[in-house]
């Protein structure tokens, strides 16, 4: 089928090829399966799909197998048994254009945001705040924003803080009670988020969203692959980075009503991450964005073990579902077996219940959404297998294909323009120098006694019909008095002593006589 994504097709002989059509692309979807079971090499094969039809491509890729997508995959004997079975006659290894990212620098080209940009909600998510030190940092932003103030980094952030603790009583009338203890709580929530290397995401050039939504000279869409194996060990600053990602998607794209495709398509893997111990007006957050960025062009597919893991609200917002093999050990996954059962259009030919327990490796439930939007059938598949490398390239390659890009020149240096902390560091500094003790002028020449006089300098005359002021006595010593002193000190002790002797002598002679 023309303009659609080949998923793969079904287990009998006489069943349809399974194909994602384009125009519902943007009805997100569902890649579930326990570990082991195939969802990477399915969501490489849906990478692929959307590329071939010139849709730009962002995925998450937690163990770094996706950078697969770079260089080109073998015709390895199973490959090829596959694809023939699957109703791919030309099975070609191919080469996808591929850009890598990395917030921190390390795997691909810095991915930039501004403080500004990532806002007080996924601010206080991103630090753990409570309600009302989130209260504190809105007033804070609010603040920055009447004042002209960029927030653009963790060091315009800090100093902004800084300076409304240290001006609470003036900004009080205008912004309401300024806690300290609650300033103090979010600088120390910074310390934390600058120990997990935050501060290499904050700054500038931030993210050009155009620069996500490209396509190659031959029409493909660019995959755009995020190095998420060290991100992904830090939860809070991942499931936030992608969450202010979708939110800027949400922001800045125009509305697209229904398009034949795609203008993005948006992998979120290990979608869990998103929700765990999210307080509800995330989640709330979450549910507007997934439910709304549909209208903008924008496909959403979450990506993770077990479908309970999303909420009910976000996992009915997902039209198409493939579903790998669960495993029913305990309580809870066999609840999740009879969940994710119940979520599929029924097949009168298939026990879901009990096919997804049998699912082989490659194989998966799949139901996409048809002809007016409705869900398809349920039925069991064979994954095609992808064109490019299955598994993960090497360090040199990976540098190769980074050298190739064509946003490199653009993000790799960072910039560092006025912002917040600049601006207060010079409204501080005249200030500071006010408050400082003024120190006395410098005499000419020294001290009095350097400069060649033999007496101190006349003081000056008193005006007309004044009293000529009293000398000012000092209680200070010159170095010549001090001296002076101490010699008389040191002599009066030895006349002293020697005049004590002599009277002593004479008593004692005068004693000896009269005896």
């Amino acid at each position: 089928m023309e303009n659609n994504v080949l998923i793969g097709k079904g287990a009998a002989a006489d069943s349809p090829q399974q194909w994602l059509l384009a125009k519902y692309g943007n009805r997100h979807g569902l890649v579930a399966g326990a570990t082991g079971t195939g969802k990477t090499v399915t969501l490489q094969g849906l990478c692929e799909g959307f590329a071939d039809l010139g849709v730009p491509v962002f995925a998450a890729d937690i163990k770094g197998d996706l950078s697969g997508l770079s260089m080109a995959g073998e015709a390895k004997p199973k490959l090829v048994e596959r694809a023939a079975a699957i109703g791919l006659a030309n099975f070609q290894p191919t080469i996808y254009p591929v850009v890598f990212w990395d917030v921190f620098g390390e795997q691909g080209h810095p991915l930039r945001g501004t403080i500004s940009d990532m806002g007080p909600l996924l601010l206080s998510r991103l630090l753990n705040l409570s309600d009302v030190q989130e209260a504190v940092l809105q007033l804070v932003f609010k603040f920055c924003d009447d004042s002209g103030l960029l927030l653009l980094d963790l060091k315009d952030l800090k100093a902004a803080l800084n300076h409304v603790s240290e001006n609470a009583k003036t900004l009080g009338p205008d912004y309401g009670l300024i806690s300290k203890a609650s300033i103090g709580a979010i600088q120390r929530g910074l310390i934390a988020l600058e120990a997990d290397g935050a501060e290499d995401f904050f700054g500038e050039p931030a993210l050009d969203l155009t620069d996500l939504m490209r396509q190659d000279m031959m029409g493909r869409g660019v995959i755009n692959i995020l190095a998420a194996d060290k991100l992904y060990q830090k939860p809070a600053l991942y499931s936030t980075f992608l969450l202010w990602l979708l939110a800027e998607l949400f922001e800045r794209l125009p509305e697209a009503g229904d398009l034949d495709k795609p203008k993005l398509v948006f992998f979120f893997d290990e979608a869990h991450l998103l929700f765990k111990d999210a307080p509800k007006a995330l989640v709330d957050k979450v549910e507007q964005v997934v439910r709304l960025i549909r209208s903008k062009g924008v496909g959403v597919y979450f990506v993770t073990q077990n479908p309970l893991d999303l909420p009910d609200t976000v996992l009915g917002q997902l039209g198409n579902r493939v579903q790998h093999a669960l495993r029913a050990f305990t309580p809870r996954d066999q609840k999740a077996v009879k969940a994710a059962a119940e979520t599929f259009r029924a097949n009168p030919t298939l026990d879901v219940a009990d096919v997804i327990q049998q699912l082989g490796v490659g194989e998966a439930l799949v139901s996409c959404l048809g002809e007016g939007g409705v869900p398809g059938v349920v039925e069991r598949t064979l994954i095609r297998p992808p064109r490019s490398r299955i598994g993960a390239i090497s360090p040199d390659e990976r540098k190769t294909v980074r050298s190739r890009s064509p946003v490199g020149s653009k993000y790799d240096t960072a910039v560092d323009r006025e912002s917040a902390y600049e601006k207060l560091s010079a409204r501080a500094a005249p200030a500071a120098e006010a408050e400082a003790p003024a120190a006395a002028p410098p005499v000419a020449g020294g001290n009095w006694w350097d400069s060649g006089s033999a007496q101190p300098p006349a003081a000056t005359p008193a005006p007309a019909g004044r009293k000529p002021a009293a000398p000012k006595t000092s209680n200070r010593e010159t170095v010549f008095e001090a001296a002076a002193k101490s010699v008389v000190r040191s002599v009066g002790s030895q006349v002293g002593r020697e005049v004590g002797r002599q009277l002593l002598r004479g008593l004692l002679g005068s004693l000896t006589k009269r005896r």
